[in-house]
């Protein structure tokens, strides 16, 4: 079973490259869990058909000690395992323990026990990594395969940056290795051709650039992964690129994060025409 953690800078299109990537390794005949880490909860939606899914933390608050897993795992599309942590009362409490809190209640439920046929599990985690709780997927070989979807965009290029000082941090103890970027395209200004670069000074890969089309947008508000919504569609075909890829990915490094003045440096030459 593949364990995996996609991160990113918050609103760059984590989970809904997640998800359109899960719905293409489904047509793979991949068995998957999606661990959704983001007090939103909407991690899952495009694979439920909408926000359907009872948090992890919330079942907590409500049961106690007596949640099954049966209450915190309901079935998507193509017969994906979806799980929501959840989180906090607004202005109440600590986000990222709750992921903490979830992923341990998951192992203790027996969620990733070979009995259950996973081949792999993804965690959506939310945003950078802001603290030692987001980071969980980092520890303990909670993950191993991290993927950060970034654009050519200064912010996002400088959190896929500070992610990788935390993949540093925790390669050793966790095991966890950085396994690629996947350029979630704003139609930047030489965009593909930068984080090409950025991949390179990091170590490591830009595992697939995925195009910007609006039918991602008309699939989202019908609550589906476009893969679902318009099969044959182009950008469906993408995000089935993507899965491949990382189906057959070999390449996991410990990256080697850049100085801000490095990152600038990048953003001169390649993002000026």
């Amino acid at each position: 079973m593949r364990k995996i953690a996609i991160y990113g800078k918050g609103g760059i299109g984590k989970s809904t490259t997640t998800q359109n990537t899960v719905a293409g390794l489904t047509e793979m005949a991949n068995r998957i869990m999606v661990v959704g880490c983001d007090p939103k909860a909407d991690s899952t939606r495009l694979l439920l058909g909408g926000l359907a899914q009872e948090t992890v933390l919330n079942k907590l608050r409500e049961e106690g000690e007596d949640v099954k897993l049966e209450d915190v795992i309901k079935e998507g599309f193509s017969g994906v395992r979806c799980v929501e942590s959840g989180g906090p009362e607004p202005g109440v409490g600590c986000a990222g323990r709750g992921i903490i809190t979830s992923i341990n209640l998951l192992e203790q439920l027996g969620a990733y026990e070979d009995s259950i046929g996973l081949d792999y599990v993804f965690y959506d985690v939310l945003g950078d990594v802001v603290c030692g709780g987001f980071a969980m997927p980092m520890r303990e070989g909670k993950a191993q395969e991290i993927y950060i979807v970034v654009s050519g965009e200064m912010m996002a290029m400088y959190a896929a940056n500070n992610i990788c000082k935390g993949i540093v941090k925790f390669a050793d103890a966790g095991g966890v290795r950085l396994a690629g970027l996947i350029c979630n395209s704003r139609n930047c200004d030489n965009e593909k051709e930068l984080i090409e670069a950025l991949a390179k000074r990091l170590g490591t890969q830009m595992i697939h650039f995925v195009p910007r089309d609006n039918v991602v947008q008309r699939a989202e508000l019908n609550r589906k992964t476009v893969i679902e919504y318009e099969v044959d569609n182009p950008q469906a075909d993408e995000y089935r690129a993507l899965a491949k890829k990382i189906d057959e990915n070999k390449m996991y490094v410990i990256p080697e994060p850049l100085e801000i003045e490095e990152l600038e440096e990048l953003l001169v030459t390649y993002g000026i025409v």
